[in-house]
């Protein structure tokens, strides 16, 4: 398996392992609701700046959202900035699936400390920094 791979399969298995600790913890989201949830700020968010952060189109995002306000984690508000547009903002319940999130990853943390040790840990971070920094265009 190349490298692009081991880290694709890296991300599904451990965003898997997320999932399944906020689902464990009675709170039924799917995979696809990290995209919302991984980056939605206290203040809220526009749509498309949510959509814009997860690499995906304003209507993928906007059927996400939709997902969410029936399951009741967050509510479109009117942005106080543009009363034509609307914020995304958590609800309690969105706020409590927000913190079991962090949770939850906070715990996939130690695991990985516990497996890789503290020395390969920090190297396997100063990696992914060095990668997820380097200059647009650069490959």
């Amino acid at each position: 398996m190349n490298t692009v791979s081991m880290l694709g399969a890296a991300y599904s298995l451990l965003g898997f392992d997320i999932v399944d600790g906020v689902v464990g913890s009675g709170f039924p989201i799917k995979p696809h609701h990290s995209a919302v949830f991984g980056q939605i700020r206290p203040e809220g968010m526009r749509l498309t700046d949510l959509a814009r952060g997860a690499n995906i189109t304003p209507q993928s995002m906007g059927k996400i959202v939709d997902e969410l306000e029936q399951l009741g984690y967050v509510v479109r508000t009117p942005d106080p900035v543009d009363r034509r547009a609307k914020l995304i903002k958590l609800t309690k319940d969105g706020a409590k699936v927000a913190q079991q999130g962090a949770t939850t990853i906070q715990d996939i943390e130690e695991r990985l400390v516990d497996l890789l040790g503290e020395r390969d840990y920090r190297k396997l971070r100063a990696t992914l920094v060095k990668i997820l920094s380097r200059p647009e265009g650069e490959g």
